[in-house]
């Protein structure tokens, strides 16, 4: 699975964006996608996911600003950010990942990163 993610930018606080997450070479239908972000100097996590069932996970830092969703008929995944904050600057990136038992995921697949900027 190739992963393409677009829609990065320079925001003010408060503002929103989309990201989009293109894949090629398999569906996403049947995959679970998540969105992690890396800012300079910190480990990258994961803020968002969707299963293949359409159930989904928020980090607590996001929760009630963001919302994933995927299309399945466009083989794309989007991340709305809503009431952007500057501690959401990061490089965001799109993944396909696989649950190995005791709620512990296997990510296989990752896009190449958008930049998200986020001005106070």
């Amino acid at each position: 699975v190739q992963l393409q993610a677009s829609g990065g930018g320079l925001v003010q606080a408060g503002g929103s964006l989309r990201l989009a997450c293109a894949a090629s070479g398999d569906s996403l239908s049947a995959r679970n996608i998540g969105w992690s972000r890396q800012a300079p100097g910190k480990q990258r996590e994961l803020v968002a996911s969707i299963t293949s069932g359409d159930v989904t996970y928020y980090a607590d830092s996001v929760k009630g600003r963001f919302a994933i969703s995927r299309d399945n008929a466009k083989n794309t995944a989007f991340l709305q950010m809503n009431t952007l904050k500057p501690e959401d600057t990061a490089t965001y990136y799109c993944t396909v990942w696989r649950e190995i038992g005791e709620g512990k995921r296997v990510f296989d697949y990752w896009g190449q990163g958008t930049q998200v900027t986020v001005s106070s």
